[in-house]
């Protein structure tokens, strides 16, 4: 199922949640919204999803289609859909046989499947979520993990076109978040139904989705692949928000950005305009030696667990630097705490005002 929206608002009150939000999403693909809180992300799920009404403006047309149908006046019931929730919303009181059947046992008696029937897709279910075995158990008997896996099972269970999924991680604890969002990941591969899962962590929408739609105050800042929205960013809060960031601050003088000993050319820019540069700690080179483009900093802490060794410098002006470097390279350099060096960028995206390379 494809999604169409186009200039979608809502507001609360004096604030505005969404704001005039247009968006495509493919069919088949794996979509994550994006965004810190109050970015948006969940209203535009629920709105798709029919359980919040787009606002009507000065009579400018809105619309959401599912698969080229305007489903905007059309209720929840009625655009087949499968909605999993935070936290779980499981049923205390049923087991989970009867929690994943639920949606199958309450359709109207024309259309309800037999019990043999409701009987083995809930069996194909478990097998599909890993969790054959546990019919009979209740949810307080079960994990977060299982009890947010049944929740999805129960979503399914229905057959839905579309599969919409809000912070479905996001009461889990760190190493069972990355468990299930791996084994999301390889599920969409294997049944390739439509969805979209909003999502705060940047590094769950990097690694799982297809799609990465990146919202702020109510508005698209950025679509597209990870690669593309990680690599390429299209401003500076996709730049900060996708991940730790470098930032030196300096202006253009004679088509160059300069900050400090780094400068970075900027043909067109006016002199005198202030400009922003943000690198990665992994695109941040140390040296020993001066070098052409590189500034002084001292090292005030090293962290040497993990892949990689993370370091923390004060850079000319009193700024904060961060670098990773391979463990290797840190054999290689000697550096300790207290040590003098030279930092430069292998990689930098300047920003110049409404401008940027």
């Amino acid at each position: 199922m494809s999604i169409e929206i186009k200039n979608i608002t809502k507001r609360f009150g004096n604030f505005t949640a969404l704001d005039n939000v247009s968006l495509n999403i493919p069919e088949g693909k794996l979509t994550a919204l994006l965004g810190p809180s109050g970015s948006g992300k969940t209203t535009l799920l629920r709105v798709i999803a029919g359980l919040e009404r787009a606002d009507h403006l000065n009579g400018q047309p809105h619309l959401i289609k599912l698969n080229d149908v305007d489903v905007s006046t059309t209720p929840v019931g009625g655009r087949g859909l499968g909605f999993v929730f935070q936290h779980y919303a499981l049923f205390r009181h049923m087991t989970v046989f009867d929690n994943i059947a639920f949606g199958l046992q309450v359709r109207p008696r024309k259309t309800r499947p037999t019990k043999t029937i409701i009987r083995d897709k809930v069996r194909e279910l478990l097998k599909l979520i890993q969790l054959e075995g546990i019919e009979g158990r209740f949810p307080s008997q079960l994990s977060g993990g299982q009890r947010q896996r049944v929740a999805l099972a129960r979503a399914l269970a229905v057959e839905p076109k579309l599969l919409l999924l809000d912070e479905p991680f996001g009461a889990l604890d760190a190493k069972v978040r990355l468990e299930l969002r791996r084994w999301l990941r390889r599920l969409h591969d294997e049944i390739g139904i439509t969805s979209v899962f909003v999502t705060h962590d940047q590094e769950e929408a990097l690694e799982v989705a297809d799609i990465v739609v990146v919202m702020n105050k109510g508005k698209i800042e950025q679509e597209g692949t990870p690669n593309q929205v990680f690599h390429h960013p299209a401003n500076e809060f996709v730049m900060e928000f996708l991940g730790h960031v470098n930032l030196f601050h300096g202006r253009v003088e004679e088509g160059k950005a300069v900050f400090g000993g780094m400068s970075v050319e900027q043909p067109g820019a006016r002199d005198g305009t202030q400009a922003k540069m943000f690198v990665r700690p992994y695109e941040v080179q140390l040296s020993r030696v001066a070098s052409e483009g590189g500034i002084p900093a001292k090292i005030v802490r090293i962290q040497a667990a993990g892949p990689q060794v993370r370091i923390e410098l004060i850079g000319p002006s009193g700024e904060v630097i961060q670098a990773d470097i391979a463990h290797g390279e840190f054999r290689e350099l000697h550096l300790n705490v207290s040590d003098n060096v030279f930092v430069s960028p292998r990689k930098a995206r300047v920003f110049v005002s409404d401008y940027s390379i």
